[in-house]
């Protein structure tokens, strides 16, 4: 059995960014997925926005065009219309970003397996033996070791159960559908307020003039995505109408919402991306909290490596991180009792006064997200206390 410093368990953006960056270290990864080419079978809409875009360096072509302007619109369709003077979203072209992001990953030696489950996890009693990961790949099974594992395996964690860290318990499913683009004019972002369609979030056209995404996402109870998804073309015909054209892809998925979680490593390993619930509670976005938790959980596990101490990775924990959303918490709450198409209508009407409409500038254009933590900056007192 093959020991390696990592073995990561997904290969989307946080399993890749978490493994180039480690890979940069010097280390010894086998990076998991069950694809076995990541173009394909993408779930994400991948809109980052401005913060993440100035902080994170991305390869060439792997983004859409600028987008400045965003319509919102309440249920019976009354735009509000925002503009912000910067570059605020971006469309990843997901499929040749998580290529280009292999490629490097490869380059600096990490072996991708792709085709592949985990299976299951066992943690060794003694905290400086190897976690043993349990795979299979075309009916065959094997195991590895791991000096450290990574769960990057997505909002219903098969790692985080075998890790015995916390799992998400609160998620909407989302799903859209792509086009491509005939815009000649501005990107733009169009966001729909509905609770029959859209219940406890929201629906969405974004079109960047390349691709155009027309998605809907809602809490799962009594939700047919697909059929709300048909619903909602019909009723945005006018504002984007693909015609006889079929979409180029279909994506969706399970969208943690929860926040972060508390416990997201032990001696053993730890969490990323969704899988450690690293999800806005407010807007459901997932890929600025994607690369920034796997920049800090490469800077833990890379001092784990380097002192050989495996109680270096208690010092990433979730509770550094929950207590600045707890206002995004709350007003999740608050969402998810927006039942009412007439509620909802309300609240337009607030968004559109001057206090509202500066609050939802906040909400799409605020460089508020997911908060840096650098490992040599931790507090001492919280380090203590773990």
């Amino acid at each position: 059995m093959k020991t390696y410093d990592v073995v990561i368990i997904g290969a989307g953006l946080a399993g890749l960014q978490c493994a180039r960056l480690l890979a940069r270290q010097g280390a010894e990864i086998l990076l998991v997925d069950r694809k076995t080419e990541l173009a394909k079978g993408v779930h994400t809409t991948g809109i980052f926005v401005r913060k993440t875009l100035e902080d994170f360096e991305f390869p060439a072509g792997t983004l859409g065009r600028a987008i400045r302007k965003v319509n919102l619109y309440s249920p019976c369709l009354r735009p509000i219309a925002l503009e912000s003077e910067k570059d605020e979203f971006r469309v990843g072209k997901m499929g040749v970003l998580y290529e280009s992001l292999l490629r490097e990953c490869t380059d600096r030696g990490v072996e991708f397996l792709g085709g592949a489950r985990c299976v299951s996890a066992e943690v060794p009693a003694d905290a400086d033996s190897a976690t043993i990961v349990r795979l299979e790949k075309n009916g065959s099974a094997f195991a590895v070791g791991a000096r450290v594992l990574i769960g990057a395996d997505g909002a219903n964690s098969r790692v985080a159960k075998d890790l015995g860290l916390d799992e998400n318990r609160e998620w909407i499913v989302g799903y859209e559908e792509v086009f491509r683009s005939n815009n000649d004019g501005e990107p733009v972002l169009h966001c729909f307020l509905d609770a029959r369609l859209a219940p406890g979030y929201l629906a969405w056209i974004a079109d960047d003039g390349e691709e155009v995404h027309v998605g809907v996402g809602g809490y799962a109870a009594g939700f047919n995505p697909r059929a709300a998804l048909r619903e909602f073309r019909e009723k945005t015909r006018h504002l984007y109408d693909p015609g006889e054209a079929e979409p180029v892809e279909s994506r969706g998925g399970r969208i943690p919402v929860g926040g972060v979680l508390r416990r997201i490593a032990n001696d053993h390993g730890l969490l990323i991306g969704d899988a450690a619930g690293a999800v806005s509670p407010l807007t459901a976005g997932g890929l600025d909290p994607a690369m920034r938790l796997s920049k800090f959980a490469a800077e833990i596990v890379a001092e784990r490596l380097r002192t050989a101490d495996p109680r270096v990775l208690r010092r990433y924990s979730g509770e550094l991180f929950r207590a600045r959303f707890v206002s995004r918490l709350w007003m999740r709450r608050v969402i998810k009792t927006f039942t009412s198409q007439r509620l909802l209508e309300l609240g337009c009407v607030f968004l559109r006064g001057r206090v509202g409409r500066r609050f939802a500038n906040h909400v799409f254009f605020g460089r508020g997200s997911f908060p840096d933590v650098e490992i040599n900056h931790l507090p001492v007192r919280r380090l203590s206390k773990i």
